[in-house]
């Protein structure tokens, strides 16, 4: 094995470390102190110092009396403390799985603005907090038909309507809702409406979205919730019809040239149908 040359023996002597009292005789003279210049263009004026005591910020009870958990007024929320009291209100039902998420329902209003709509169906109120969404964004001659068969459900979140001020937007129809659609083609507004939200029982959701797509007009949007269905969907039992529906309904809207669709994984699933 061939031996290397010696190393330098420079090479293996360590730097010194310069004790910290007197890095500032090596460094040179001190700089001189900066001074503030003057303000940057756009910049914020600068705050007052502090000298007094800070006073506590008190929590007031939330403006809406039917608010459950009477949130701090100063509490920040996206739209309005309406929403966030109807939710509460729902999650304390035993059948609050069936609320849509609070995410989709932000989604879904923010979709309704984006599209300046002025008329809205919704197939499956329950407790009103998605109806509430979406009426809060729609304008003051905008309406939402609420479609639902149990008016127990939607005396829960009702009354947040009037709080927030929107429950001459909102057309609640307790019938079922093949008859409400029905009776809308039949009075001639087919191709009026501008968004669609679609969250009823599973077994006739192929039916609501055939109607939903005659009285959509071109560009409008259909929302189908829970296109996932936890799951159940990728392989569908021969006697569960709900799921069933829902796989057909899935496959078809795959193959729809009537409509573009994007399926989120929101929830439990929504599918947006464009219709062109």
């Amino acid at each position: 094995m061939p031996t290397l040359p010696p190393a330098h023996p420079g090479a293996l002597r360590a730097t010194p470390t310069l004790p910290k009292r007197r890095l500032r005789a090596h460094a040179g003279p001190a700089a001189a102190p900066r001074l503030p210049g003057p303000p940057r263009r756009g910049s914020p004026a600068p705050r007052p110092p502090v000298t007094g005591p800070v006073a506590p910020v008190l929590a007031a009870p939330c403006r809406f009396s039917a608010c459950p958990k009477k949130w701090p007024s100063a509490r920040p929320c996206w739209g309005s403390p309406s929403p966030r009291g109807c939710s509460q209100l729902t999650a304390d039902h035993p059948w609050s799985k069936m609320m849509v998420s609070c995410d989709q329902a932000q989604l879904m209003a923010n979709l309704v603005k984006l599209i300046k709509a002025k008329k809205v169906i919704e197939i499956g109120v329950f407790t009103g907090y998605n109806t509430l969404n979406m009426a809060l964004v729609l304008p003051d001659n905008g309406r939402v038909i609420a479609c639902d068969i149990n008016e127990d459900y939607v005396k829960i979140g009702k009354p947040l309507w009037k709080e927030a001020g929107v429950e001459h937007k909102i057309d609640l129809r307790i019938k079922p809702a093949i008859q409400t659609l029905d009776e809308l083609l039949a009075s001639g507004e087919a191709e009026s409406f501008d968004f669609a939200f679609i969250d009823a029982d599973k077994e006739s959701c192929n039916e609501y979205y055939e109607k939903c797509l005659r009285l959509i007009k071109k560009g409008g949007i259909i929302a189908i919730d829970n296109v996932l269905w936890g799951g159940k969907v990728l392989k569908p039992r021969k006697d569960d019809l709900a799921t069933q529906s829902i796989h057909h309904l899935n496959e078809k809207l795959l193959r729809d040239a009537r409509v573009n669709i994007s399926m989120l994984p929101m929830g439990d699933g929504v599918t947006l149908a464009f219709k062109l």
